[in-house]
């Protein structure tokens, strides 16, 4: 059974929705968050009013969260980066959080995926595909994208495809600035920390057939190229893969032609790639 969840209020707009046990955290931080009256006699929490600007909000958040993680030893895998809490994708934050919190949050946040392939001199195509440091503290040892993360404050999309691609796979300027968007998959995913809704914005690279990436940033203990046949088989069979990869995996399958209509259920696959159902 799910546990119960809460929302919050941010300057009118309901952005987070976190369980009831977290809630209990946050209060316990009264000069950063209250709870105010709503509609029908039920009650919402929000950031104390005095915190009126993006710059104090964060920084009194920021404090709670640190104190937290110190005394409730809470948000694993804590990164020192901000992530935007926004309305939609495209609006000015009202607030930056650490990145490890989000999932507590509840906010939507979003990453970039990189579908890193090679096509042969017969047209056959294949992907390159990554196992995950063991060491990782989230999903270790799974298989990943080339190239995959998260969406901090303050960079575009495209100059984190470049970013990410050097860090993570060895992958000039020259080469990543020639990946192209391609669309987004969407989902909700449910874990101990909480509700999980994000949107990964996908892009195809052709790398050329002697290029061979090599682990930079230590989140990546090797690379691999696989048949599409292959990859399309480890999706279909195991667990392998860490869960939202599979889904930009999917995407690039479809897309390729690895996957037709001619697949029993096709249509209920391409549709739910973009509705946020739970994982």
């Amino acid at each position: 059974m799910l546990p119960s969840y809460s929302s919050a209020c941010l300057q009118q707009h309901f952005l987070f929705s976190f369980s009831s046990r977290f809630m209990q955290h946050l209060l316990s931080h009264p000069a950063v968050f209250e709870l105010q009256p709503a509609a029908a006699g039920q009650q919402v929490l929000t950031l104390c009013s005095q915190h009126k600007t993006l710059k104090q909000r964060s920084a009194a958040v920021a404090d709670a969260l640190a104190a937290l993680r110190q005394q409730a030893g809470l948000f694993r895998g804590w990164r020192d980066e901000q992530y935007p809490v926004k309305a939609a994708f495209d609006e000015q934050p009202k607030l930056l959080i650490e990145r490890a919190a989000a999932p507590y949050f509840g906010i939507k946040a979003y990453g970039v995926h990189v579908n890193g392939y090679v096509v042969r001199s017969d047209g056959t195509k294949q992907l390159w595909v990554a196992r995950r440091s063991r060491t990782k503290p989230t999903w270790p040892g799974l298989l990943d994208h080339i190239v995959a993360g998260g969406q901090p404050y303050g960079l575009s999309c495209a100059d984190n495809v470049v970013k990410e691609c050097w860090e993570e796979a060895g992958i000039p300027q020259e080469l990543a600035l020639a990946a192209t968007s391609v669309g987004f998959v969407s989902y909700v995913s449910f874990s101990a920390e909480g509700l999980k809704p994000d949107v990964l914005f996908c892009y195809d690279l052709q790398l050329p057939e002697d290029f061979v990436p090599k682990p930079q940033d230590g989140e990546v203990e090797d690379f691999m190229l696989w048949d599409l046949d292959k990859v399309a088989l480890i999706i279909s069979s195991s667990e392998e893969y860490k869960p939202n990869v599979n889904l930009v995996v999917i995407d690039f399958l479809i897309r390729h032609g690895c996957i037709t209509p001619e697949e029993p259920g096709y249509l209920n696959l391409v549709r739910r790639l973009r509705v946020g159902d739970l994982l």
